[in-house]
């Protein structure tokens, strides 16, 4: 009964052990596979002139195609930029812009920082 003990142990070993060495030899092969690549191609960009400028409308365009909530921001920070430059036409807009956004930062929640920042010290902190 022993000597079948003993030989169980001595294949299992031996199975362990090749079963190991195949383990690392088929790892080791996955560390020369190329992983994918999202970067521009130097064709990609022979495709595209370099003095091409997308106007606000294909950008949005472009940020709705890749995601719907990106193309919301793109159209946020269009709307913001077109404000901005409305408002810096005269000097009266201009200050009233200033109070504008002074308004909506008083009235807006502290932030996280802000918070935290209270929390330890005691003290509200404003920028």
């Amino acid at each position: 009964m022993s000597k079948i003990l003993l030989t169980c142990k001595k294949a299992l070993g031996r199975l362990l052990i090749v079963s190991l060495i195949m383990f690392i030899s088929l790892s080791a092969s996955f560390l020369f596979i190329q992983q994918a690549s999202y970067a521009t191609t130097l064709e990609e960009l022979k495709l595209v002139p370099p003095e091409y400028k997308p106007t606000p409308e294909e950008k949005i365009n472009r940020a709705n195609e890749y995601d719907p909530g990106v193309g919301v921001q793109e159209e946020a920070r269009q709307e913001a930029y077109e404000q901005a430059v409305k408002d810096s036409q005269n000097l009266q807009t201009l200050e009233k812009a200033y109070e504008r956004n002074l308004k909506a930062e008083k009235n807006s929640e502290p932030n996280l920082l802000e918070k935290a920042v209270e929390k330890v010290t005691g003290n509200s902190v404003s920028y």
